[in-house]
């Protein structure tokens, strides 16, 4: 019997070109939005739920998703559909499930559509060799930049879906929808997790917590939980590149001229540090191995870049010794403007 061809691409918003990680993000975002903890009592939601699912069930499994690309580009979302010759017979994998099919595929919750070219989902997961591991999470942590350089431990609170108690996943109970998952075979529990996060990660960088992420079908591996590192803004402190930081220090104006024994901040504490005789605002002085911890235990430079400042007020004493210097200096700045 013909059943409608489903585009599950139109579904999740992606192209036929969608790589793993774009599905995965299309499906996540819409999950999100047309969950039944999020939508309670909305039928429409439940139902918009249920498509999103089978859709990147279908996608998001490689061997599925090139049976499903190899239909060709000619079906069209609704259009009657019937599986293409020989298709039964080269199913492999997801045939031979005996008297537990019909039953299978009428708890299911999946559309005669997948059913005609997969059979139902409890019957796919439950035949020799095949078990869906549960779906990797991706969160984010944010980090101080001390953190980050020397390593902290982080307790890390998530919402994350795990396989329904009341109907283990089948979306239905006494042969209702599931009261609990609302037919989508999950719920959300809230998971915390005690993080060690190692000296010297990197904005951008994950860490992987093997086996944290959602649970895997019918006693399948869980997936993994991959957290990325944000570095927060420092009041000091500005990452150059990979290794290295820069911190903007200010000078008055006879320190620069004269030359001075400063303290300078680093990450690890203050250091002392020269500034050479006519330094200019804006010149960069480089503190060797005081830059960000590296995972092979060596570490990058810190950058002192020179901020010439003049007192906010000056003192009457003060004004009189910069008039003086004003009258005896020959030095016009103005001369150092390139010529035309």
């Amino acid at each position: 019997m013909a059943v409608k061809f489903k585009d599950y691409y139109e579904v999740l918003g992606t192209s036929k070109t969608a790589t793993e990680d774009e599905i995965r993000k299309a499906y996540r975002e819409l999950a999100r939005k047309y969950h039944p903890d999020v939508n309670p009592n909305d039928k429409s939601a439940e139902e918009r739920f249920k498509e999103i699912n089978e859709a990147y069930e279908v996608l998001s499994d490689p061997d599925k998703r090139k049976r499903y690309d190899q239909l060709g580009p000619n079906w069209k979302a609704g259009s009657d559909f019937a599986p293409p010759p020989g298709w039964q017979t080269s199913r492999a994998g997801f045939d031979g499930f005996g008297d537990g099919f019909a039953a299978g595929r009428a708890a299911s919750g999946f559309s005669d559509f997948f059913e005609s070219l997969f059979g139902g989902r409890r019957g796919a997961r439950t035949g020799a060799g095949f078990r869906m591991r549960g779906e990797d999470v991706d969160a984010e942590i944010s980090l101080s930049l001390e953190d980050a350089h020397r390593g902290t431990t982080r307790s890390v609170s998530l919402q994350l879906n795990e396989t329904c108690p009341t109907c283990a996943g089948s979306g239905t109970k006494d042969g209702k929808t599931c009261p609990t998952c609302r037919g989508s075979g999950v719920v959300q529990r809230q998971r915390s997790f005690d993080v060690s996060i190692p000296a010297g990660v990197r904005n951008g960088s994950a860490i992987r917590l093997a086996g944290q992420g959602e649970q895997g079908a019918d006693g399948a591996p869980s997936g993994d939980l991959f957290l990325h590192v944000r570095i927060e803004p420092h009041r000091l402190f500005e990452i150059l590149g990979e290794d290295d930081i820069q911190v903007e220090l200010p000078i008055a104006p006879w320190e620069a001229a004269l030359g001075a024994r400063l303290t300078v901040p680093t990450l690890d504490g203050s250091v002392e540090m020269t500034i050479p005789a006519a330094s200019q605002g804006g010149k960069r002085l480089r503190l060797r191995g005081q830059g960000l911890n590296r995972r092979d235990k060596t570490r990058g430079d810190e950058y002192v870049k020179l901020k010439i400042v003049i007192p906010p007020t000056l003192t009457k004493k003060e004004k009189q010794l910069f008039e003086k210097l004003a009258a005896e200096s020959q030095f016009n700045a103005r001369d150092l403007l390139p010529s035309r």
